[in-house]
């Protein structure tokens, strides 16, 4: 039972990342985490904000906190991304160096025999 609801389970990821790639086609991890900066910002920046001005005018000061725990949150997040983007361009462009002197090593072998 286990194995068969793993299985369905692997298959709706496979499902869901179809429907995806025909939205937005195949985005880089790079494009991945810019849109994923891109969408905790704007919900800490335009749509909580409005949500909060909503809740204040129905005078519910219940709503107006959550939204306030939420932009907390979004801000969070955003910055989270942000430092794993950071993180991700730093390394790759050190990887990129070292990938370029083992190419240029091996071509001179190459070059010599």
């Amino acid at each position: 039972e286990f194995r068969r609801v793993l299985f369905r389970s692997d298959q709706e990821i496979k499902h869901a990342w179809g429907h995806l790639e025909l939205l937005i086609g195949k985005p880089t991890t790079k494009e991945c985490l810019q849109k994923a900066i891109d969408g905790e910002t704007y919900e800490y920046t335009e749509m909580y904000p409005k949500f909060q001005v909503e809740a204040e005018l129905e005078q519910n000061p219940l709503a107006r906190s959550e939204f306030a725990e939420q932009i907390a949150e979004s801000v969070e997040h955003a910055e989270q991304f942000k430092q794993v983007l950071a993180k991700a361009e730093k390394r790759f462009n050190a990887l990129k160096k070292v990938e370029e002197r083992h190419a240029n090593a091996y071509k001179q072998v190459l070059g010599g025999l």
